[in-house]
């Protein structure tokens, strides 16, 4: 087995010029999630998702991006999981993209809402239908008896399909309003480029970070 310390890459496929960034984050993060789309990065759309308890014990999950705003992005989720309990408790979570075949990484954090019932309901019903079904019958992080027993409330719920399945209230969106935006680009040497868009009294500032 390779020695883990040893596990290292050389990045050389760009380089950040925070001048060339224009005013502001969300312009830049749409720019580069076209081309991570275009570059057919796999799973370009997923991020890892951050949030903190009352307590302060910070989690982590994957999820997936499904909206872009002009003031953040938008995926969507069980309001009653674990994430949806931390968000609730504290509203301020991060985001993480990270596409290796560009070299790039974009770190996000904000306060995070809840998109209107109608949103969600325009993206539920989109779904194919055996997802509209895993968000009924899915009691997300509860502990269940078996897999059997989920897979069983599926198939009831499949079996007709003349039957509309609708969206559960405890299932919906959350729109991340960012007010910090990082853009990463991997350099060589681990001497990478980072530039910060931080928001402040509502004006987004820029600055170039250390590696």
């Amino acid at each position: 087995m390779k020695n883990i310390a040893d596990i290292r890459k050389e990045y050389t496929k760009g380089a950040l010029e925070p001048q060339e960034m224009g005013h502001a984050p969300i312009p830049v993060f749409r720019e580069w999630f076209h081309q991570a789309i275009t570059s057919e990065v796999l799973e370009a759309n997923a991020m890892v998702l951050g949030t903190v308890n009352l307590q302060g014990r910070p989690s982590s999950r994957v999820v997936l991006l499904k909206g872009i705003t002009d003031g953040g992005i938008v995926f969507y989720t069980n309001y009653a999981s674990r994430k949806g309990q931390e968000i609730a408790a504290n509203g301020f979570v991060s985001a993480v993209f990270f596409w290796p075949e560009l070299e790039r990484q974009v770190r996000m954090e904000g306060q995070v809402k809840q998109v209107s019932a109608a949103q969600s309901d325009t993206y539920f019903y989109s779904r194919p239908r055996i997802s509209q079904a895993g968000a009924v019958v899915s009691e997300q992080s509860q502990v269940i008896l078996s897999r059997e027993a989920l897979d069983a409330r599926m198939t009831e719920l499949l079996a007709d399909e003349s039957i509309k399945i609708e969206r559960p209230k405890h299932w919906g969106g959350y729109e991340i309003v960012v007010d910090r935006v990082e853009f990463w680009q991997g350099r060589p040497g681990r001497v990478h480029d980072r530039v910060l868009f931080e928001k402040l009294s509502g004006i987004w500032l820029k600055s170039r970070l250390a590696p």
